[in-house]
């Protein structure tokens, strides 16, 4: 993967498509173009699913306007089913129908669930020696015991070094902090994990998924700690990746646009984040479509 080094950080959100984001007159063909024109990158979590179509690849490595990264989620094939046990062959395919994204691979990423615990880091350290060298990856762990600030934790960081993978943060913090009673937010405190935030670089890619309430504003004191910790890691030459969230996910690239305004009071390099005013707009919640 070719990482581009006109591009400070990668931001972006859960999806590219929503309906509250676009005017009637930009159909969903329409949706991924104007995405990358304002972001450079872009959760693929439909990938944990099953995978795209060889033409769905191919339609998305045309339409994304440059510099543009697609993280796509490895399949829950791999990552749930097998617990990265016996998956060589689903793990060759997942990669072979991405690699025609070319220079548009961001991070590839694991999302693994409570059930896969430190009991399987060797397991984990076999699965990343096995990985292609053309990708970069991460992996999001949900389990308490990578989060112990003792021997599991280190050996977890120690491996992920070793490997360069990258270890993803996704901070819930703010959402849990303001519980509501709409049906929303109840959905998402059901469907999001409430895990600590630990910070650390493992890879030279920082890969951070950012929940705020339907209200963003109650999730800035939260994202300050993040502003100037990314500020740092674009200094040091890493880069970083941000992915913003709410409930519904309405608001979040107003969120994104907050934090991209916020950093680059502190990274002059980084580019403004313009959200068009003929199509980004401020309407009615709707649920997700990517």
């Amino acid at each position: 993967m070719t990482i581009n080094q006109h591009t400070p950080y990668y931001l972006g959100l859960a999806q590219w498509h929503h309906p509250a984001w676009y005017t009637t007159a930009d159909s969903s063909s329409l949706a991924l173009a104007l995405y990358s024109k304002a972001f450079t990158s872009v959760e693929g979590n439909s990938s944990f699913y099953g995978l795209p179509s060889t033409k769905s690849i191919d339609d998305w490595a045309k339409r994304a306007h440059s510099p543009f990264a697609f993280c796509f989620k490895f399949p829950q094939s791999i990552t749930h089913h097998s617990a990265l046990y016996q998956c060589d062959r689903q793990v060759t395919e997942f990669l072979n129908r991405i690699a025609p994204l070319g220079d548009k691979t961001g991070v590839l990423w694991l999302q693994m669930n409570n059930q896969f615990s430190p009991e399987h880091l060797e397991r984990l350290s076999r699965f990343l020696s096995n990985l292609a060298p053309d990708f970069e990856y991460g992996i999001e762990v949900r389990n308490l015991g990578f989060f112990d600030k003792a021997d599991n934790e280190k050996r977890f960081n120690q491996i992920l070094m070793l490997h360069g993978v990258n270890r993803v943060s996704f901070d819930t913090r703010a959402l849990f902090a303001h519980p509501k009673n709409d049906p929303v937010t109840q959905e998402a405190f059901r469907a999001k994990p409430r895990m600590p935030v630990h910070v650390i670089a493992t890879g030279n890619s920082p890969f951070i998924r950012f929940i705020t309430p339907l209200d963003i504003e109650l999730g800035y004191d939260y994202l300050a700690p993040w502003i100037k910790k990314v500020a740092g890691w674009i200094h040091e030459g890493k880069k970083p990746y941000l992915f913003f969230h709410t409930p519904d996910n309405q608001a979040a690239p107003q969120l994104a646009q907050y934090f991209n305004e916020q950093l680059k009071a502190l990274c002059p390099q980084v580019p403004s984040l313009q959200l068009p005013s003929h199509t980004w707009l401020n309407n009615t919640s709707q649920t997700e479509l990517f």
